[in-house]
């Protein structure tokens, strides 16, 4: 039972893939222009004036508080035994098709664009287990007069550096007391999933939306949403009552989702017309605490699930239909006579269901929430999605699990096991991350983490190195003689200020030669280890932040960069240690230019100091990760195309890295893989130590919602050594 259930999760993972690779091209919404006589091209002048007003309204409310209520009907009219092994999907009752939830929250807007969500009673007819797609909010963060909207997902239409992506149409006029309203209809000029197809309606009386109808796809959803502003000077460029339909398509399921969502204003505060609008820019630099903007979602375990206390304060009533949900589920759910009567199963029964279980095991993901233990969540064992492939790594896999135990007053335990295979170079990794945060108000932390690293060579193949000229030099004529690496470092970590981190502690390596024969013994000693003292400090000036609960700082942000320091000295303590001092500096930051487009740069340098006996040239920031951690592991991007030894082979270094994200780049001319590719990227690297003066790298890559590809370019010296690629499932891990 076991074996045919995991070998049937393989099957359903396989078709998944394969039935992605050839679905239909994403983003084509089926909505036609309208065809009526009159339809004509918007005028500059009223375009010219809705633009100027999207970009004042954009930050005209500063803050406001709502209470919101959101009522979703979810049908399945499709599935098939793959929609159980999705990560975050609902969990469903065999054989019903139909369910109902229901929410009542506190919504807090604070400009620029922080939204917060207090979740305060919930009611679902669901069995059981949390799910991403009954989380709505992205969707309330509709702002059309943002240059983005949806968590920067989508370009808003009225933003006129995203107008070159749109088509406008005047589709009617109407005739109001305070003036015409125009129905704008807009049409993407390609299709895109960063892109909206459908109309608003827009007074000329000071130019404000007075209700959309939008729809778009993102991912794997297909969406519809409509919405009707306020009709007081209060709420007038807030939505009061909303619409969404979402359709969620995958290997023949097909889910639907219906909410409904009605928003009920306490306060609502505009910002001063004499002030600047609102940005990160313009914020009061000498204030970075933005506590009043944020409040943690309440704990689960203190919601208000009561049926009967649900029904006391819901703001709409139920429709029947609605009703016959709830009523059903009581029904399906009410203890019978006969359930106490069943027949103890046999053990052989019990058995297969063991099996049954621990083959779902599997081909699950789990979120294991235990009140006095925990939190445990993992993905599933066998998952293809945690499969990479890159031309200096090969094939790799790795599997995550963890664990976090929150105490009062915000103290925290997180531990992070982590294994991987990497299939090219055979080789298993092993390591564990643990976390004890005492002092939640200034990120006073206990670190611990233990591992095997990547095989390395010692110092002494550095002498052989430097005898060897630039225009002969080849690691093929080398003798490397490879040691296992285990490792162990602990720390301390304190935020003296605001921004400013002081890490102190020890790391310490356990090194022995991967071929111990007398030929290599009489070369090198068969074991090394080291005991360093280490101390690295980090500085982010302009530090944004809030508490949560009052007591735990949650860092936000910066307008500024990140700068780095990392000193460690080798001490002479174990046996087989040796002395050396190894300093690292960097800075790093990514940047929002306009709308969707980011930019982010890594620069850095090192360098290994008072050398005595033999040591292992094994930098922090400059090196080979052996387990991935995703496509945007490092800021930047790393050197993809440079050979894994090149990181041990220099006693310093200077190395800088950019990357350049944004919708639409070079795929206008093939509008039809613009319905796919969520995002577009350029590489650049370059890198400076002995006999690469200089390496430089290249690359350009695609990020869609089931993988991201990159292809890169190396250069050494002024000629193209390698082109290679790196490949990344993507599917349900954002």
């Amino acid at each position: 039972m076991a074996k045919r259930k995991v070998v049937y999760g393989l099957v359903c993972w396989i078709g998944l893939l394969l039935g992605l690779a050839v679905c239909p091209a994403r983003g084509e919404v089926s909505v036609g222009r309208a065809s009526s006589p009159h339809q004509e091209y918007a005028p500059d002048s009223v375009l010219t004036h809705i633009f100027r007003a999207a970009t004042l309204y954009a930050t005209e409310v500063e803050e406001y508080k709502a209470d919101l209520y959101l009522k979703g009907l979810v049908q399945i009219h499709k599935r098939n035994r793959i929609l159980k092994y999705i990560p975050s999907m609902f969990r469903f009752e065999k054989g019903v098709d139909d369910y109902i939830h229901e929410s009542i929250s506190k919504m807090h807007y604070t400009a620029p664009s922080i939204y917060d969500r207090k979740i305060l009673a919930a009611a679902s007819t669901f069995p059981g287990g949390d799910s991403r797609f009954l989380d709505v909010v992205d969707f309330l963060k509709f702002n059309l007069y943002a240059p983005s909207i949806m968590e920067d997902k989508v370009l808003s239409p009225l933003n006129e550096e995203s107008s070159v992506h749109y088509n406008y149409l005047i589709d009617s006029v109407a005739y109001h007391r305070d003036g015409k309203v125009y129905k704008l209809r807009i049409t993407p000029r390609y299709p895109s999933t960063q892109l909206l197809e459908g109309s608003c309606w827009i007074s000329s009386n000071d130019w404000t939306i007075r209700y959309l109808d939008f729809r778009g796809k993102y991912d794997l959803v297909t969406f519809h949403v409509t919405m009707r502003m306020g009709d007081t000077p209060q709420t007038k460029y807030l939505p009061q009552m909303m619409t969404l339909n979402v359709v969620f398509k995958f290997l023949r399921n097909n889910v639907e989702m219906d909410y409904s969502g009605w928003l009920d204003y306490e306060e609502v505060k505009f910002r001063d017309k004499d002030a600047e609008p609102v940005t990160w820019r313009t914020k009061d630099q000498s204030h970075y605490d933005l506590t009043n903007s944020y409040t943690l979602i309440c704990d689960t375990t203190r919601l208000m699930h009561d049926r009967d206390s649900f029904a006391r304060i819901r703001p709409l009533p139920l429709s029947d239909r609605e009703d016959s949900l709830y009523r059903a589920y009581d029904k399906r759910h009410r203890v019978r006579p006969e359930d106490t009567l069943r027949v103890e199963p046999t053990k052989f029964r019990r058995n297969l269901v063991l099996l049954g279980q621990m083959g779902d095991a599997l081909i699950s993901s789990y979120n294991i929430d235990i009140n006095k233990v925990g939190n445990i969540s993992c993905s599933p064992l066998i998952n293809p999605l945690l499969v990479s492939y890159s031309h200096r790594n090969g094939i790799a896999y790795r599997q995550e699990f963890k664990y976090n135990k929150l105490f009062h007053n915000g103290r925290l335990l997180h531990l992070v096991p982590q294994i991987g295979y990497n299939f090219t170079k055979k080789e298993f990794y092993a390591k564990l991350d643990g976390e004890y945060v005492y002092n939640p108000r200034k990120h006073g932390a206990i670190y611990l983490s233990v591992g095997n690293g990547n095989r390395i060579y010692s110092s002494v193949v550095l002498d052989q190195l430097q005898a060897q000229p630039d225009s002969t030099f080849s690691f093929d004529g080398l003798e490397l003689d490879y040691f296992k690496d285990v490792y162990l470092n602990l720390s301390h970590n304190i935020e003296i200020i605001n921004g400013l981190t002081l890490w102190t502690g020890v790391s310490m390596h356990w090194r022995h030669a991967v071929n111990g024969t007398p030929e290599v013994a009489e070369r090198v000693q068969l074991k090394y280890n080291s005991f360093a003292p280490r101390v690295r400090v980090e500085w982010t000036p302009g530090m944004y932040y809030y508490y949560a609960n009052g007591n735990r700082k949650v860092n936000v942000g910066s307008r500024y960069p990140t700068f780095i320091l990392d000193y460690e000295q080798g001490i002479r303590l174990l046996d087989y240690s040796g002395e050396y001092e190894r300093l690292e500096i960097s800075a790093e930051q990514r940047i929002r230019i306009r709308g969707l487009h980011t930019i982010a740069y890594h620069i850095g340098g090192g360098f290994f100091t008072n050398r005595d006996n033999v040591y292992f040239v094994d930098y922090v920031d400059f090196a080979n990760r052996n387990l991935p951690q995703g496509w945007n592991d490092d800021i930047g991007g790393t050197f993809q195309m440079l050979d894994s030894r090149w990181y041990n082979s220099s006693r310093h270094y200077f190395r800088g890295n950019m990357t350049y994200e944004t919708p639409f780049l070079l795929l206008y001319p093939v509008s039809r893989l613009l319905s796919f590719v969520q995002k577009e990227r350029i590489y650049a690297g370059i890198l400076f130590m002995p006999h690469l003066n200089p390496y430089i790298e290249l690359g350009y890559g695609l990020g869609t919602h089931l993988f991201d590809f990159g292809v890169f370019i190396g250069n050494e010296k002024g000629k193209f050594t390698s082109v290679g690629c790196k490949f990344t499932f993507e599917l349900f891990n954002r």
